[in-house]
C-alpha cells in the first residue's frame, strides 16, 4: 500500500522557519519524481516545487523561490520542504505527492497544516 505522510507543520510568526518531511513507504521511492503541493483556505492547489528521482532536477514556483528548498532523502524515503521567510499568503495545508512524468499526480497525503500569523 502506498503511503505518504507529511509533518513538521504548526504556526509560525511572519519571517520563521518550517521543516516538513514526508515519509514514504509502499514503493520503491528512489525511483519516483515528488512534489510539494499546497491548498490555502478557500483556495485552488498550487504547486510549490518539484524534485526528480535523482534529485538534480528542481523547480520551484515564483511564490516560493530564495526562500522554500526542496531536498530528498533516497536511503530514508523521505522527501523534504526547508521554508524560510515565511509569509502570511504562505498559511495553507501542505500536501507531498508522488509525480511521475507519465501518469500525473497520482498520489498523496494527507497534508500538513502550516499557519503564518503573527
Amino acid at each position: 500500500e502506498v503511503q505518504l505522510v507529511e509533518s513538521g507543520g504548526g504556526m509560525v510568526q511572519p519571517g520563521g522557519s518550517l521543516r516538513l518531511s514526508c515519509a514514504v513507504s509502499g514503493f520503491t521511492f528512489s525511483t519516483y519524481d515528488m512534489s510539494w503541493v499546497r491548498q490555502a483556505p478557500g483556495k485552488g492547489p498550487e504547486w510549490v516545487s518539484f524534485v526528480n528521482n535523482g534529485g538534480e532536477m528542481i523547480y520551484y514556483a515564483e511564490s516560493v523561490k530564495g526562500r522554500f528548498t526542496i531536498s530528498r532523502d533516497n536511503a530514508k524515503s523521505t522527501l523534504y520542504l526547508q521554508m524560510s521567510s515565511l509569509k502570511p499568503e504562505d498559511t495553507a495545508l501542505y500536501y507531498c505527492v508522488r509525480d511521475p512524468p507519465n501518469d500525473g499526480m497520482d498520489y498523496w497525503g494527507k497534508g500538513t497544516l502550516v499557519t503564518v500569523s503573527s
